[in-house]
């Protein structure tokens, strides 16, 4: 029963990339080559917790914490519960002061919405693994909030291979994609996590398919497609973003219900009126 519904949520993904059915105007910023985006099947899965434990604490080494109440701090983060990004996070946050802020202030609710990915995710002079999975952990907490411009932007500075949790990567890609109206760039990111993911959590199933299935009605200038847009401005204004580009998308919402308006009333019209 689980393999059918891989195979059918896989597969509608994979139809909006190849169909094409009702590409909206969002999608124009989609990757044209899309195939090669696509990785060979379950070439990914997360990194066994004894080997990313390793690469942990050799980076904490290399940074110069390894004193007693580091190593003993750490020796209770990988002895405590917890899945190995969330490991690996705290032992960020332990290591590097500027990370650990960052992090603490993407994910309070009261900090302003970022506007920049930080310099600190971009910096590739930076060791790989902190970088990387610093990127993730900084991209998860802006999804959390609803900031998916950067929590993409974020997202685009590293690739899955990179980090010690695929599947997150992908997963937190693909609902900043979706939420974006870029269709086509969230189906490659669906399939790829369905496709070559192994060891993804069974509760990203239940979202993307429900993903998929929206995006499969999507269409162009539909009312829908009007209320996905309405809904992009609350949240931008929720983030206080009512700038140039938000101010655009409410006159294109404006603009398109005086074309739905006007359409109804040619449809209406021309009918000849009767006497009292």
């Amino acid at each position: 029963m689980k393999i059918s519904r891989w195979f059918s949520v896989s597969a509608l993904a994979a139809s909006l990339l190849l169909v094409g059915v009702g590409r909206s105007a969002a999608d124009t910023d989609a990757p044209k080559k899309a195939p090669k985006e696509i990785a060979a099947f379950s070439t990914l899965r997360s990194a066994d917790m004894k080997d990313a434990q390793a690469q942990a604490e050799a980076w904490l080494k290399s940074v110069g914490k390894s004193d007693p109440a580091t190593m003993k701090a750490f020796g209770e983060i990988w002895s405590a519960e917890g899945g190995v990004l969330t490991k690996v996070t705290e032992t960020i946050g332990l290591g590097n002061p500027a990370a650990k802020k960052l992090l603490d202030d993407a994910r309070d609710p009261k900090s302003a919405a970022p506007t920049d990915v930080p310099s600190l995710v971009k910096d590739r002079k930076l060791p790989a693994f902190f970088r990387a999975n610093l990127a993730l952990s900084y991209a998860k907490a802006l999804s959390g909030r609803r900031i998916y411009e950067e929590a993409l932007e974020t997202l685009e500075t590293i690739k899955p291979e990179q980090v010690v949790d695929p599947g997150a990567y992908l997963f937190h890609r693909a609902v900043a994609e979706y939420s974006l109206m870029k269709r086509d760039a969230a189906s490659i990111s669906i399939i790829r996590l369905l496709e070559d993911v192994s060891d993804s959590p069974a509760r990203y199933m239940s979202l993307l398919t429900l993903m998929i299935r929206d995006m499969y009605g999507w269409q162009d200038k539909d009312l829908g497609s009007i209320a996905r847009k309405m809904d992009n401005v609350e949240r931008r204004l929720d983030l206080a973003r009512g700038g140039p580009k938000t101010q655009k998308i409410q006159k294109d919402i404006i603009a398109r219900l005086d074309e739905l308006i006007k359409e109804k009333e040619n449809q209406g019209g021309g009918g000849g009126g009767c006497g009292d």
